[in-house]
């Protein structure tokens, strides 16, 4: 059972306190103001909490209510007004960077409620609720049954009234929204008549409590596709491109990084034109190995014979049917290249290949679920999404030829070894005084290290030049990305301006491109996260091999910069050092 289920925050956070010789007036006062934040920041936003690993909320939902906004516009307000008495200069410890990375968080909650408003037109934001919410209940061992069916009794019950507050915010959204929405509630719905059944079958004495609220859930999620069928999408008639200014102050949330926009769309286009000329310089001896009757004039065509090794590549791929196995073989060759190599330490957590739950579709393949940072002995989930039912066989087999038996050693270094899970696992062994830097991860550090893990296992040889192609190949589509995202919102890039530079210039099969278009109007800067924490990463080690020339140990450096956790490049440097 995790042993922070029935404690307060405050006492939760004094287990994780470190012993400081020199701790200052200034780390009580803070330490005292990051736990009374927090505890407000996790009552109000419940299903964040059930995430995390803390199980205190998990019979309620968030309240979408204006009086909720108001309840959550206050903690935070009161929150940096307590910081601002606090002299930054007199913390130590890991109090120095947490305070920085609570105060920015604290600004981006009240931007987003007071100046962005996704309540008002993020359709999809209200699924954390209507899905997430229940499934996180079911998907780790975290209590016993019958206490996550009391929960989930809880949390059915609230849904109705979730429903409600969504009908009542939603005003104008972009279509593609709306049209996401419907068929994910569609997920929901099998999810809350079905998905309980593994509790239920533990504690069957449960099922006359729960019954009526699984009822009352499915009559309200099935109103609510309609309305969004019915009333809803005929008026979604929202732009879903953030415009200048916003995306300027969401990218600086995001990122916690000191590049500008501009800074980052010069890097990325820079950077475009060199890894071309990499992958042009790794495909030409595979071109030729392939291609033997090539003439020299083939061979000067960059494009053609990038396009042709990669092609004969794509001819080598696994179907919805298998991509699992294949995955789950992939990981365990990974696991061994790293040992073998001794290129970071590998935690000894559990970790399963899934098919990603049919609510959580439609955003793209892959994606790493590990257990929150309060979650100590949580398994880690490799979730694998099959192509849409409705997809033509012309597009399913694009597809899988983008994701074809190269490019998926390549994603499974990404999402798991020793990408994702592996730098979860780390960070969830960090201890400071608060939970601040295990509330606020920072996703350009953990996405940035996958990508850095990406570069490093292909320079060192995994899967061979044929891995290599792909790897260089995700650089492409990284930093193709980060243009996307930014010249999107910022600046009107339309659908073909889009799929062109996919396709064209990132090398990426269509039904690759058509998904990222969709998942690039669904979201906004988290596509920019992956190349600002590549870079930033990239540079971070630079200057580590710089400073410690012959004594530099590339393990060493890797399990040093995981040991701190996940917050932003810029605060791992500087408490490394590097």
């Amino acid at each position: 059972m995790n042993p922070f289920r029935y404690l307060p925050l405050a006492v939760a956070g004094a287990l994780l306190t470190l012993t400081a010789s020199a701790r200052t007036d200034a780390d009580a006062a803070f330490e005292t103001t990051a736990r009374s934040t927090l505890d407000a920041y996790l009552r109000l936003n419940p299903e964040n909490s059930t995430q995390l690993g803390d199980h205190r909320f998990d019979g309620t939902l968030t309240d979408y209510s204006p009086a909720g906004r108001d309840a959550q516009l206050a903690a935070y307000r009161a929150g940096l007004a307590a910081l601002a008495h606090i002299d930054p200069a007199q913390l130590t410890g890991p109090n120095r960077v947490d305070a920085q990375i609570l105060q920015l968080n604290l600004e981006a909650q009240i931007f987003y409620l007071t100046e962005l408003k996704p309540f008002a037109w993020d359709v999809l934001s209200y699924n954390t609720s209507l899905a997430d919410s229940i499934y996180l209940l079911t998907a780790r061992e975290f209590a016993p049954a019958a206490d996550r069916l009391h929960s989930a009794a809880q949390r059915l019950a609230a849904i109705p009234r979730v429903v409600a507050q969504a009908k009542a915010n939603l005003v104008n959204p972009p279509a593609v929204y709306t049209q996401t929405a419907i068929k994910q509630i569609a997920g929901a719905i099998g999810l809350v008549h079905d998905g309980l059944d593994p509790l239920l079958a533990e504690a069957p004495a449960l099922k006359a409590e729960l019954a009526p609220a699984q009822e009352k859930a499915i009559a309200a999620l099935t109103d609510y596709k309609t309305w969004l069928e019915q009333d809803l999408l005929p008026r979604s008639h929202g732009d879903f491109r953030l415009g200048a200014d916003h995306y300027r102050q969401a990218l600086r949330y995001t990122l916690a990084s000191d590049l500008t926009p501009e800074e980052i769309l010069a890097r990325a286009e820079a950077e475009l034109q060199s890894v071309t000329d990499t992958l042009y310089a790794t495909a030409l001896p595979l071109y030729r190995q392939y291609f033997p009757a090539a003439d020299a004039a083939a061979e000067k065509d960059h494009r053609h014979v990038i396009k042709a090794v990669l092609d004969h590549l794509a001819q080598q791929h696994p179907d919805n049917a298998t991509v699992v196995a294949f995955g789950r073989r992939t990981l365990q060759e990974a696991t061994d290249f790293v040992r073998a190599h001794e290129l970071v330490t590998v935690p000894n957590t559990p970790i399963e290949l899934i098919v990603t739950p049919e609510f959580r579709r439609g955003r793209g393949i892959a994606y790493c679920d590990s257990p929150g940072a309060l979650e100590p002995n949580g398994r880690t989930f490799i979730a694998i999404e099959p192509t849409p039912s409705d997809w033509p066989p012309s597009r399913v087999d694009s597809f899988f030829r983008e994701y074809n038996n190269y490019m998926m050693h390549d994603l499974i270094v990404h999402e798991a070894m020793p990408g994702h899970f592996l730098q979860l696992a780390h960070s969830n062994q960090f201890k400071a005084p608060t939970l601040v830097r295990s509330i606020f991860q920072s996703g350009t550090f953990i996405e940035g290290w996958a990508v850095y893990t990406e570069r490093v296992m292909a320079d060192t040889g995994f899967g061979g030049p044929e891995t290599k192609m792909q790897q260089l190949k995700m650089r492409l589509r990284v930093i193709c990305n980060a243009i996307l995202d930014q010249k999107i919102h910022m600046a009107g890039m339309t659908k073909e301006q889009a799929l062109d530079l996919m396709m064209r210039q990132g090398f990426q099969e269509e039904g690759e491109a058509v998904a990222k278009w969709l998942r690039a109007q669904l979201s906004y800067t988290q596509l920019a996260t992956y190349f600002v924490g590549a870079i930033e990463h990239d540079d971070m080690r630079a200057a580590a091999e710089k400073k410690l020339g012959a004594t530099f140990n590339l393990k060493a450096y890797h399990d040093r910069v995981l040991s701190v956790g996940s917050p932003a490049v810029k605060f791992v440097r500087e408490e490394v050092g590097f």
